[in-house]
């Protein structure tokens, strides 16, 4: 097959895989458009508690309720009293509501996930990344580069358990990737081909501990957090994560 003929074929293919495209349909694009093709997985442990309340939207309910108050029933006294003496008994109940700020919060432990719990939190690793500068370590999300898996999801599964060793307290959402950035090789480093990065979303669930290998080392962070790890990346990062 010509190179023209190369380009054609994977122009036609590109846009019919969006995370369910066979093997076959992939190692074709990945042949004729001569690019790699890395599953990366945003992993993230959604909120613990109800995050606080907005003021603007808790004085709007102040005045809602109060407004409402004016036009409220009036019942008779004698129906209240019959309300107030049912259900009394000898028993008490003293409840103490959990702390929102836990200690991982107070020593800016990065490392747990018992911080930051009415945010998202999201899993990073440090470690050589396929596309590094000269292949020093970098910070990164769990990934692999596209093989022959069956399918793209496949591959960010296979990415994921290779850091935590178990998909048993994971949940992927969706089959198709979430978003996904074209990298072009820098001037310094033209012996590395252009790839293309798809992100998958993977949650955490019934977990608050995994056992992370596979890196040097490795953060749970927020959303801001997260976007000071890739400068170069930020904006897009930000639009497509949300939280």
């Amino acid at each position: 097959m010509q190179r023209s003929s190369a380009t054609a074929l994977a122009r036609q293919l590109r846009p019919r895989c969006r995370g369910f495209c066979s093997s076959e349909t992939r190692t074709a694009v990945t042949a004729a458009g001569d690019d790699k093709i890395v599953a990366s997985v945003v992993f993230e442990r959604l909120p613990v508690v109800v995050p606080k309340i907005d003021p603007v939207v808790f004085a709007f309910q102040e005045f809602s309720f109060r407004w409402q108050q004016q036009y409220r029933r009036e019942y008779p006294e004698k129906f209240l009293k019959k309300s107030d003496a049912r259900g009394k008994g000898d028993y008490q109940i003293d409840y103490v509501p959990a702390p929102r700020v836990t200690e991982a919060d107070k020593t800016n432990d990065k490392k747990s996930l018992q911080r930051a719990l009415d945010r998202r939190l999201y899993l990073l690793l440090h470690g050589t990344a396929y596309g590094s500068p000269s292949g020093k370590p970098t910070w990164h999300f769990p990934e692999k580069v596209y093989q022959s898996e069956e399918t793209l999801r496949k591959c960010a599964e296979s990415a994921l358990k290779s850091v935590i060793g178990d998909l048993s307290h994971t949940y992927f959402v969706g089959n198709a990737p979430m978003g996904h950035i074209v990298t072009q090789p820098s001037e310094s480093d033209q012996d590395l081909p252009s790839y293309k990065r798809f992100f998958f979303k993977s949650q955490v669930i019934a977990t608050n501990k995994f056992n992370i290998g596979r890196c040097d080392d490795f953060v749970w962070v927020t959303k801001d957090e997260l976007l000071e790890y890739f400068p170069e990346h930020a904006e897009y990062l930000k639009k497509m994560i949300i939280s």
